[in-house]
């Protein structure tokens, strides 16, 4: 299987990467000219077998439409077109809407494992048609970790339901580490606590709250035990929000989400040692930028 890449970013090129050590033929393109492997999108396309397949791996709103329009100008009937991005689902039902007029097929995909699924693989949410996921299956095979077919991989659904579970497990994701955050604040602020990365590293194994999460946390501490380096100002990407805002429009409860992402809000205020942690938390599993105290 031969397929193009748009987008070669922390995640792309990683998954590039791990396609091609699995035997799956990629060509990339992104404008950063240190990775990409032709000099336009035209050039990729051209270098693909008739029947394409182009996964695209470029920041969600403006710059995903504009890639989706580009493709859906030079693709072909039967083409297949795969956004691995964290695009908002309502805007997934109108890019497959989109392509569809030129009978271009569409898959959208969450994708789930940051800076490590290069080494690990990816946990993946696919949306579309069945004989589109099946037709494409060798590339999630690929991606995800070692296994059988179940795991890490669902077909969630139709077009849409990909992102949609990729947002609702990234709503799930602000909760869990904001949690970890505050249990942090809470050790550090008692005087009788001596080691809190040490209490944090007692947890890893055999307690109900040990995760990859808090595996990544006590990494965060080992390297910066006072998180120094790093302010307590932590960006949202967009998929918290739009967790929130699905809850609302479902009348479904969801305050501990909700609460997180308002705690996002409030770092952008005060310099807390909890927003330390999630910042800290995020550049460990997705390579986030952080903000430094100086800045």
């Amino acid at each position: 299987m031969h397929i193009g890449m748009i987008g070669l970013g922390k995640m792309g090129n990683n998954m590039r990467a791990r396609l091609r050590q699995g035997g799956i033929d990629v060509t990339g393109y992104d404008r950063n000219s240190e990775v990409t492997d032709v000099g336009s999108v035209d050039e990729l396309l051209a270098a693909l077998p008739d029947r394409k397949i182009v996964w695209i791996m470029v920041p969600s709103g403006a710059i995903t439409d504009a890639v989706v329009s580009e493709l859906a100008g030079k693709l072909e009937t039967n083409d297949l077109v795969i956004d691995g991005g964290n695009t908002r689902f309502s805007d997934d039902i109108r890019h497959g809407a989109e392509l569809a007029k030129s009978g271009i097929r569409f898959v959208d995909c969450g994708v789930s494992g940051g800076v490590w699924g290069l080494e690990n693989g990816y946990g993946l949410m696919a949306g579309g048609a069945e004989a589109d996921i099946e037709e494409i299956l060798p590339l999630f095979d690929v991606l995800r970790p070692e296994g059988t077919r179940a795991e890490s991989f669902v077909h969630v659904g139709d077009i849409g339901a990909g992102h949609y579970a990729k947002m609702v497990h990234n709503g799930i994701e602000y909760g869990i580490m904001q949690s970890y955050a505050e249990g942090y604040e809470l050790l550090a602020a008692k005087d009788i606590i001596k080691d809190v990365p040490g209490t944090f590293g007692a947890w890893q194994e055999g307690t109900v709250i040990r995760s990859w999460l808090l595996d990544l946390l006590v990494k965060a501490l080992k390297e910066d035990p006072e998180l120094k380096d790093i302010a307590g100002y932590v960006e949202d990407s967009g998929e918290g929000r739009w967790t929130v805002e699905e809850a609302i429009a479902n009348a479904v409860p969801a305050p501990a989400i909700t609460a997180s992402v308002f705690a996002r809000f409030a770092s952008r205020q005060d310099d807390a040692p909890a927003m330390k942690m999630v910042s800290a938390l995020r550049n460990q599993f997705g390579g986030h930028a952080v903000h430094r105290p100086d800045e």
